[in-house]
């Protein structure tokens, strides 16, 4: 229940942030063609929202409002949702090539589709129980045999980490969970595990002379477990990185076609993430099916390259061959993006 109630919990904050950076411009409203005088400032004006304060024309006093009012203000489900979802769903390059040509106000902006769709995939993981293993042993990224005892010591701290991360700041708990935290911090470095060659000693700490590098990857020594769930929990919160990593390789494939602003990229690459966060919640539901594991991948294979092509040319109005290219280019770029995305969370994890 309490997994459950963190994936609602999660929806319902990338709703609300997508809606923070939603422009209202576009949305449905009552249909007032008499004048009406505005609750809020007295204004007498027509038209679905006063021209002085912006409220709006129609007011509500019913259960019914307050549910459409939930439903809008988290998850924006009104004309502009239905009237994005097929296109980027189905004709993703007209998308992108429209929104960019100006055709705003009928669409989710890309930022807030990108938004809620990452967190709606991060709460369906939660719901569908796809997380990070919470067993591994201490020893499992270095060259020495697990140590039952480090284990024991990382679960503690694991545990305390989870319940300091679920505690508000004002909490006095927290300090308390801190002490606790430097104390076995304090045994788990004195029991560093060295492997022994002979008559001598070969300290498994890396050397790299890079002090941020040495100290995370110490961290993930120590305790992996933790340091996977910190990956996982920051996922989410920092997947906008994928946005600016990801911006110069698509740059570089239009290089020499000066038309074609890093605007349109940045459009180009938020709206494919939203898409591909849709795949892997359809590909999540359908694992959940008997059998469903097989069909959910055979969806990646084909959806996944598929709407990247079809994106591709249709945006930047590419020939087929034009189009091809790029793709194969880009999808060397991808694993070097994602790459270079799990070793940022990596270090932002170990501090």
């Amino acid at each position: 229940m309490g997994d459950f109630g963190d994936s609602i919990g999660t929806a319902i904050e990338g709703g609300l942030l997508g809606r923070a950076v939603e422009p209202g411009a576009g949305e449905a409203g009552a249909l007032h063609g008499e004048a009406v005088t505005c609750a809020n400032c007295s204004t007498r004006f027509q038209g679905h929202f006063c021209p002085q304060c912006g409220q709006k024309a129609h007011i509500h006093r019913s259960l019914a409002a307050i549910g459409h009012d939930i439903m809008h203000g988290v998850l924006h489900l009104d004309g502009k949702l239905w009237a994005t979802l097929p296109l980027l769903t189905l004709k993703p390059g007209e998308l992108t090539r429209r929104y960019i040509a100006g055709e705003r106000a009928k669409f989710v902006s890309p930022m807030a589709m990108f938004l809620f769709t990452v967190f709606a995939m991060f709460a369906v993981f939660q719901m569908v129980g796809i997380s990070a293993p919470s067993d591994l042993p201490a020893g499992v990224f270095t060259a020495g045999d697990a140590d039952p005892f480090r284990n024991k010591v990382g679960e503690q701290i694991a545990a305390l980490e989870k319940e300091r991360d679920s505690l508000p700041q004002s909490s006095p708990r927290r300090a308390d969970i801190a002490k606790e935290l430097q104390g076995l911090e304090m045994v788990l470095d004195k029991s560093a595990p060295d492997v022994k060659l002979g008559s001598s000693v070969m300290n498994l700490t890396p050397d790299s002379g890079i002090a941020v590098l040495d100290n995370a990857f110490a961290k993930w020594q120590k305790n992996p477990s933790l340091m996977l769930y910190k990956l996982q929990s920051n996922g989410y919160k920092f997947s906008w990185l994928l946005i600016p990593l990801s911006l110069p390789f698509l740059w570089l494939t239009f290089a020499w076609r000066r038309q074609f602003k890093a605007y349109d990229h940045a459009i180009f690459i938020t709206y494919s993430l939203s898409f591909m966060s849709l795949l892997f919640i359809a590909m999540s539901i359908l694992s959940t099916a008997p059998g469903g594991s097989d069909w959910a991948f055979l969806l990646f294979v084909i959806a996944a390259p598929l709407h990247l092509y079809k994106q591709l040319r249709h945006a930047y109005g590419l020939s087929r061959y034009s189009a091809f290219w790029r793709f194969c280019v880009l999808l060397v770029f991808i694993q070097i993006v994602l790459t270079l995305f799990l070793l940022a969370l990596g270090v932002l994890g170990a501090f």
